[in-house]
């Protein structure tokens, strides 16, 4: 039963409009699986805005790294998102990012290995403005590691245009 799907784009492009709409599509009771560590009150906003997207039918689970540890064998998730749960890694790893990529390759190949069907929110971060600091620029190309591997393991693939979702693979 295992199936990935990939779903990437800018920030406000629709990815997690088009991802929950296509996991409720597959199952009557999918799984919401939050990355996201609250870090302000403007973020936790964004947080209280997506949890008021979501209908009842969906089951909330909350982890910010170990993925992996979760029981989701024959469940549709969604796993919204990569970034935060790569920025996670990379605040716990010191800013280091052979670290970061070390953690994260290891905890994503464990996790893609369950028997569930998966749908992964990533950002196109790289495809934004220069960033201004020397930690942004190493996560940006982190996030991008980290999306290209996923993309690879994807079975289908889809870049978010303006709240259009274009099929890559």
């Amino acid at each position: 039963m295992r199936k990935i799907i990939f779903i990437t784009g800018g920030q406000r492009s629709g990815k997690s409009r088009y991802a929950q709409s296509f996991a409720l599509g597959l199952s009557q009771h999918p799984v919401y699986l939050a990355t996201a560590h609250i870090w302000d009150d403007d973020f936790q906003a964004r947080v209280q805005r997506h949890k008021d997207d979501r209908s009842e039918e969906w089951e909330t689970l909350e982890e910010e790294m170990t993925i992996s540890q979760l029981q989701l064998d024959g469940r549709v998730v969604l796993l919204d998102c990569i970034t935060l749960w790569l920025t996670n890694i990379y605040v716990q790893s010191q800013y280091d990012p052979e670290l970061t990529l070390e953690k994260a390759k290891k905890e994503w190949s464990s996790f893609k290995e369950k028997d569930f069907t998966l749908l992964v929110v990533s950002n196109e971060i790289g495809m934004g403005v220069h960033a201004e600091n020397e930690a942004s620029r190493k996560f940006a190309d982190l996030q991008g590691w980290i999306n290209q591997q996923i993309a690879a393991d994807a079975d289908e693939a889809y870049l978010m245009v303006s709240g259009i979702p274009v099929k890559i693979k």
